[in-house]
C-alpha cells in the first residue's frame, strides 16, 4: 500500500503525519509541488512484457503528461532481487541529490521509496504498483529500492543526458528510515 510519512528534518525518529489514502497523499504532496497520481493500464500486461508493450498499455497517460510538461522521451527500467549489481545500483541514489530536470516515475510493478527534503520537512513516499510520482527539478531527494529490489517503472525525460545527480553533500538521508524489502507481487 502506498504511504506518505512527513517528518521534521531534525526528528527522523517520529513522523509528524502518516497517510495511506491515495487522495490524502496526492493532496499533501501537491501542497509542495510534487505530482502523485494513480494510473491504470488500458490493456493487460504480461510478466516479461517488452518496453513497447508496457508503454502501449499506458500510452494515454504518458501522452497527456508529455503534452502537459514537455517531456520528450520515455523508457522502461526494471530491477529484480537477483540483479548482480543491485547493491551498487541501490547505493548510487541513497544520498541526498537534485537533478536539473523533473524525476518522473510510474511504477508498473513492484515498489520504490522516494524521500524528498523540502524546506524543513522530509516527505517519505513509498510508491507501489499504479503510482506515478513527479519530483520537480532542483528538489533535494534520495531514492531507495531496498536491499532486495523489485520494480518495473516508466520514466519520462525532457533530456536523458541532463538527468544527472548533483549530490548535496549532506548526511541527512542516512538519518531517515530506509525501504524494507517487500513481498514481490506484480
Amino acid at each position: 500500500m502506498s504511504q506518505l510519512r512527513i517528518f521534521d528534518e531534525a526528528q527522523p525518529q517520529a513522523a509528524l503525519a502518516e497517510h495511506r489514502d491515495h487522495a490524502a497523499i496526492a493532496r499533501e504532496l501537491g501542497k509542495v509541488g510534487v505530482r502523485f497520481e494513480r494510473w491504470e493500464a488500458s490493456q493487460p500486461i504480461e510478466p516479461g512484457a517488452s518496453q513497447d508493450e508496457v508503454i502501449a498499455a499506458y500510452r494515454g497517460d504518458i501522452d497527456r503528461l508529455m503534452a502537459e510538461k514537455g517531456y520528450q522521451s520515455v523508457d522502461v527500467i526494471s530491477l529484480t532481487p537477483d540483479h548482480p549489481d543491485r547493491a551498487t545500483l541501490r547505493q548510487k541514489f541513497l544520498s541526498e541529490h537534485t537533478h536539473s530536470e523533473d524525476e518522473v516515475r510510474f511504477f508498473v510493478a513492484g515498489a520504490g521509496q522516494f524521500t524528498l527534503h523540502i524546506n524543513d520537512k522530509v516527505y517519505d513516499v513509498l510508491c507501489e504498483k499504479g503510482d506515478l510520482i513527479g519530483v520537480p527539478d532542483g528538489t533535494p531527494h534520495w531514492f531507495d529500492m531496498s536491499e532486495s529490489p523489485y520494480f518495473v517503472a516508466i520514466r519520462l525525460f525532457t533530456n536523458k543526458e541532463g538527468w544527472v545527480a548533483q549530490f548535496t553533500g549532506t548526511d541527512l538521508a542516512s538519518r531517515f528510515p530506509r525501504m524494507s524489502p517487500l513481498v514481490h507481487t506484480s
